[in-house]
């Protein structure tokens, strides 16, 4: 199959998945495409399993398609420019010091979380993984995802301080778990010790200069843009910057994901308000939505079509289900020590611990690190957990974030008015 006929196969499963769900389903547009996805697959597996389907033209297309190199050396980039173009940076400075907390210490100790209780909850069941493996895990499994979380939030009327919170932790965090998975992944997989100080400078050069070369392609593309009058072009330079900028921060060791933020940052700020006509900027936001949507619809698909490739067994598919409370503990553990640490200089949000705390899905970027995993005797075992996981994380979570945040807040209200009294 050629890489245009899985292109045209993908985006029409994904117009007909998107079709069937406006017209029958009217669950939320991603979730709704991953649970048509992942319901059909799930029905020729079983088919497969009765010998009434032969699987294998299944299984060649969803391995030609090679899900970890579309999203992390490919489509990764334009989504995360796109989810950082519609942020307001003056309301993201606000909101700064809590979000660069947790998207880089509360990371961190998501990880340790998830990889010793990983560790006691995978010997337990007989079938036990190294340590290092199984901070890997917590690793790839601990980075948020903040497609249709923005929208939800919204809808329900969190204040604008913790929407901006939990976006832009999404948006960084990203970033910042690719840079630990990877450091963490050289440690299993090459066997070698590496002391603290390369893994701090290793960290620093990935994330730091990701950044750095984020803000410089930012600037110069601002450059550009403030010299054209020509929306047709400046989409092009916007397009220019988030794939050929994302590849060449990825050639040069740097974060790629992190570039793309602080990119569209400075974009979707300074170059929309010094570069860009209104018309411009209005073609722009069309723009870079539709792409948006459409990349986070074909990625939805993908997630739930992969379950054809996933090795479930009793033990690996009971370690993903005891796996859920402990990613979410981890979360809430790791969300509570942030905002408690910095109380002391500015006060969180009303109701943000427990909105923070379900509002943190896992999406594609988990499957796509599992699935990049190099063979070991634990790869199936860790991907199988990071599929249940992402799967309870987007189907149950994300259809019940939107009932959770109106109760967290409406318990909320009464005590402000009480305190105000």
């Amino acid at each position: 199959m050629t890489p245009f006929e899985l292109i045209a196969a993908l985006t029409s499963a994904t117009a007909l998945f998107a079709y069937v769900n406006y017209r029958w389903l009217q669950l939320p547009r991603t979730i709704g495409l991953m649970t048509i996805a992942l319901v059909g697959s799930l029905m020729m597996l079983a088919l497969g399993r009765f010998g009434l389907l032969d699987l294998a033209p299944l299984t060649a297309f969803v391995y030609a398609v090679d899900f970890d190199t579309t999203l992390l050396n490919g489509i990764l980039g334009a989504m995360l420019f796109a989810g950082a173009l519609h942020i307001d940076l003056n309301q993201l400075r606000s909101q700064m010091l809590l979000i660069s907390v947790l998207s880089t210490v509360g990371i961190l100790c998501s990880t340790f979380l998830v990889g010793a209780g990983s560790m006691v909850i995978l010997s337990l069941l007989g079938s036990p993984v190294p340590f290092i493996w199984c901070l890997v895990f917590g690793a790839l499994i601990s980075p948020t995802d903040p497609i249709a979380v923005g929208a939800i939030l919204r809808q329900v009327g969190v204040p604008k301080d913790l929407e901006v919170t939990i976006t832009g932790e999404s948006l960084f965090n990203d970033g910042v778990g690719v840079v630990v998975f990877v450091v963490l992944l050289g440690i299993a997989a090459g066997g070698e010790t590496i002391s603290v100080g390369h893994i701090a400078e290793l960290f620093a050069v990935e994330a730091l200069g990701g950044c750095l070369f984020g803000a410089a392609i930012g600037w110069g593309t601002n450059r550009m843009l403030a010299k054209v009058e020509d929306y047709q072009v400046e989409i092009l330079l916007t397009l220019s910057l988030t794939t050929g900028g994302y590849v060449l921060a990825n050639r040069l060791h740097l974060s790629g994901a992190l570039a793309m933020v602080v990119a569209g940052l400075m974009v979707g700020s300074s170059g929309r308000a010094f570069a860009m006509s209104a018309k411009t900027q209005e073609r722009l936001d069309d723009f870079w939505e539709l792409v948006d949507e459409f990349l986070n619809a074909m990625l939805f698909v993908l997630i739930g079509i992969e379950v054809i490739i996933v090795e479930f067994t009793g033990a690996s598919g009971l370690a993903g289900a005891l796996a859920i409370p402990l990613v979410l503990l981890a979360r809430w553990i790791s969300a509570g020590g942030a905002i408690a640490v910095l109380r002391r200089w500015r006060t969180s949000p009303a109701g943000a611990l427990p909105i923070l705390t379900w509002s943190g899905l896992r999406g594609g970027i988990s499957i796509a690190l599992a699935l990049s995993l190099p063979p070991s005797p634990h790869r199936s075992t860790l991907i199988t957990m990071t599929y249940i996981v992402v799967c309870f994380s987007i189907l149950v979570q994300g259809l019940t974030l939107q009932r959770v945040a109106q109760r967290v807040l409406a318990r909320m209200s009464p005590a402000k008015d009480a305190t105000a009294l």
